[in-house]
């Protein structure tokens, strides 16, 4: 098992899911302490890596497309320190957070995980009931109802409309994206049968703010709601031939050797010499 844990949070790898847990810092965003504990199947893990940086750096983790709902709800503009798939690192944990990378990124190799977008989603996303409020409205998901509340800073035209509330099954779409520069945040339901597309102040279907950078937790709306909108049936990739039993017995081998590098029997050199050796043997068979 590999494990980091520092004040941003803690991620804690077994082979077969990566859990995630917020810290408990007062700098962690809203929105990774609203979202809570996460837990990540291996099959859902595109990629993982540490950044490095002057401070210290990041551990980051790409899921594949279509396997996470969150993650297809903001499209890879959720940056810092609002993406939970990210974890700030110190200087002085930057090599435990390194090790970790690499024990994901060898597991990944050894199971020869895919990488191309999934059919099906591999994570829940939010739970429901869920609401965010953020510039000119709430937005509240039950499960099975959309509703949006607009607050004081609404337009004349949303303020006039009054709250609008929609089934799930008129929803076609959901659109989010973060404020940036003069440009307003957004988070936007596509409803069928609606007219052209309004400007986010008069939109009635659009929840739009100019002051937060991330809306608050109105990413977890939008995901919440696209985990919950059909998806188009496609086939899945027919499955390569391999054999478990190898994958098994190497996995536990690198296990081994991890943990005879941790306890100081084999060095830095030893250890990636005989992990490189044990994957090509893999990779042989």
């Amino acid at each position: 098992m590999a494990e980091i844990a520092v004040a941003d949070g803690s991620w804690t790898f077994n082979g077969e899911f990566l859990r995630i847990v917020p810290g408990s810092d007062k700098g962690v965003h809203e929105l990774r302490r609203t979202l809570g504990e996460v837990v990540v199947p291996l099959e859902a893990i595109a990629s993982m890596a540490f950044e490095p940086s002057r401070k210290g750096g990041h551990v980051r983790m790409r899921l594949r497309k279509g396997a996470d709902p969150l993650s297809d709800a903001v499209a890879g503009l959720l940056g810092p320190p609002a993406d939970p798939y990210r974890l700030s690192v110190p200087k002085s944990r930057a090599g435990a957070a390194e090790y970790f990378a690499d024990e994901v990124r060898d597991t990944l190799l050894v199971y020869q995980t895919p990488t191309a977008a999934c059919d099906d989603y591999l994570l829940a996303g939010p739970s429901v009931p869920v609401s965010a409020t953020a510039g000119d409205g709430t937005a509240l998901f039950d499960g099975e109802r959309v509703r949006l509340e607009w607050t004081g800073f609404a337009s004349s035209e949303k303020e006039k409309a009054g709250p609008q509330e929609f089934p799930l099954a008129d929803v076609a779409g959901v659109e989010w994206k973060p404020q940036s520069g003069m440009g307003y945040g957004t988070l936007r339901f596509r409803v069928k049968g609606e007219g052209p597309a309004q400007p986010p102040q008069k939109d009635l279907h659009c929840v739009s703010w100019g002051i937060q950078r991330f809306g608050g937790t109105t990413a977890l709306v939008a995901a919440a709601v696209l985990a919950r909108l059909p998806r188009e049936a496609e086939l899945p990739p027919p499955t390569p031939p391999g054999s478990d039993d190898v994958h098994d017995a190497v996995l536990r081998r690198l296990g081994e050797l991890g943990e005879l590098h941790r306890s100081g029997v084999l060095t830095d050199e030893e250890f990636a010499a005989a992990k490189q050796a044990m994957i090509r043997r893999l990779q042989e068979t």
